[in-house]
């Protein structure tokens, strides 16, 4: 009898979902407390941090890192650096990626299979095998060690551009026949009418170019060299590397990865719910 109940019992609590949630609980725990021992430590002291590395509870609160972060260091270029970077190579990739979506998906032309099919070979490709090429192609441009440098090969991405080819499709074509009818232009329906009806599919480009381009390093490594051109990642990486002074400079370190951090969690918090759905937004015949 107690064994049946005990069955039961573990039968009710499976059932329930209970071990799903503990399973999920703990795999969250495992995945924040990096970032929590981050942040924690940003607002330690040195001896502090070296001496308890991972305790959550700092034994003296201090913000002595951020004000060296910001007030004793280059951290304020590298941060304008990365947003103006950032902002133009966001811009530029939610318009240039829908031209090239809507272009392959709805224009008729020569090649257009072709195109697409190299498009698909090039997301194949490890980043890390275009680097040389990357690097010779600007400093033939003449753009090397500049804004143009950094922005312009990040100006359109294939993966943004089988997003949007993707989700123009979904979008019956006879949305556009009426301004067809009235003799509208090619680009007009493509600004008026359909890029409307995209904003699942632009917000989901918009937080993927963010976050690309703002986390970016290998192409600012092959495309700058001044250092009132240095970005964020490359910024930070120096830090780890103990660029900054003696020490492990634990602190300092973590609390500029921690502003780093920010702009991007800020982004996926506001945008969770408008994260691209395949089937939202498009118009059912």
């Amino acid at each position: 009898m107690n064994k049946t109940t005990n069955v039961s019992w573990f039968k009710r609590f499976r059932d329930s979902g209970v071990i799903l949630y503990l399973i999920l609980i703990v795999l969250a725990l495992i995945y924040i407390m990096p970032f929590v021992t981050q942040v924690a430590t940003s607002f330690k002291t040195d001896a502090d941090a070296t001496a308890n590395p991972v305790a959550l509870v700092p034994e003296i609160w201090t913000t002595a890192a951020y004000k060296k972060l910001f007030l004793n260091s280059d951290f304020p270029v590298w941060f304008k650096n990365s947003f103006i970077v950032t902002i133009v190579v966001t811009l530029g990739r939610v318009f240039f990626d829908s031209l090239a979506g809507y272009a392959l998906a709805r224009i008729e032309f020569r090649g257009r299979n072709l195109i697409f099919n190299l498009l698909l070979a090039v997301m194949s490709v490890p980043m890390v095998v275009l680097l040389i090429p990357k690097f010779l192609i600007i400093k033939s441009l003449g753009i090397y060690d500049s804004y143009a440098g950094m922005i312009l090969p990040l100006l359109i991405d294939a993966a943004g551009v089988f997003i949007m080819k993707n989700f123009f499709e979904s979008i019956p074509r006879s949305v556009e026949e009426q301004a067809m009818i009235d003799r509208a232009g090619t680009f007009r329906i493509f600004w008026s009418i359909v890029l409307p009806m995209a904003r699942p599919a632009l917000v989901t480009i918009s937080i993927l170019s963010f976050q690309g381009s703002w986390n970016e390093l290998s192409h600012f490594i092959v495309s700058t060299q001044s250092s009132s051109l240095t970005t964020l990642t490359k910024g930070v990486a120096s830090l780890a590397s103990g660029q900054l002074s003696q020490g492990n400079q634990y602190p300092v370190k973590l609390a500029a990865a921690v502003v780093m951090t920010i702009p991007v969690a800020v982004l996926f918090f506001v945008f969770q719910k408008q994260i691209m759905n395949s089937s939202e937004g498009s118009v059912k015949e």
